[in-house]
């Protein structure tokens, strides 16, 4: 089965949460395997990547911080931008790479679509590669403001996947 992406633009998100499965935005692919997701918060949005391994949990997190603002599909993964960070636990480090993230959107006035990321050591470092803010074919809906601890978590699950998840602040 080939992935099927739904999505709804950020704006009209607190307006539908009760219509929708998941709240927001979701993907489905083929098998169990999810990639990316938002979740239900009261005053802000969740984001959750999962994936084989913590690397690839925290691309797929990255993604669906950028899909707060935008459709990642529409973002050409053009300029590289490399970005590090360290911290001594999984968690703190997931924060501190959104951080990095958000940082260098913000500087650069980019938005992100596709990412490699090693973690070593309570060290990451990575490439984003992304392109310039076109307001009128990216359609920016909300600005991300921060990652914030609540709803912090980064665990191995059952089926031996990872799950990297926080709320952020919008």
């Amino acid at each position: 089965m080939s992935e099927i992406l739904y999505w709804l633009p950020a704006c009209c998100l607190k307006h539908h949460l009760q219509d929708m499965v998941d709240g927001g935005w979701r993907t489905l692919k083929s098998g169990n395997v999810k990639h990316w997701e938002h979740f239900e918060h009261k005053a802000d949005i969740g984001i959750r990547g999962y994936g084989a391994t913590p690397p690839a949990a925290f691309a797929q997190c990255a993604l669906a911080l950028t899909a707060v603002s935008t459709d990642p599909a529409q973002v050409a993964p053009r300029v590289p931008v490399s970005i590090a960070c360290a911290a001594p636990e999984l968690d703190a480090l997931l924060l501190d790479w959104l951080g990095a993230l958000l940082l260098e959107m913000d500087r650069r006035k980019m938005l992100f679509s596709r990412y490699e990321i090693q973690i070593a050591e309570g060290k990451l470092t990575a490439t984003a590669w992304g392109e310039t803010v076109e307001p009128a074919r990216h359609q920016p809906a909300v600005e991300v403001k921060a990652a914030t601890y609540h709803a912090l978590a980064v665990r191995q699950l059952a089926d031996g996947s990872w799950l990297a998840q926080c709320v952020v602040d919008v």
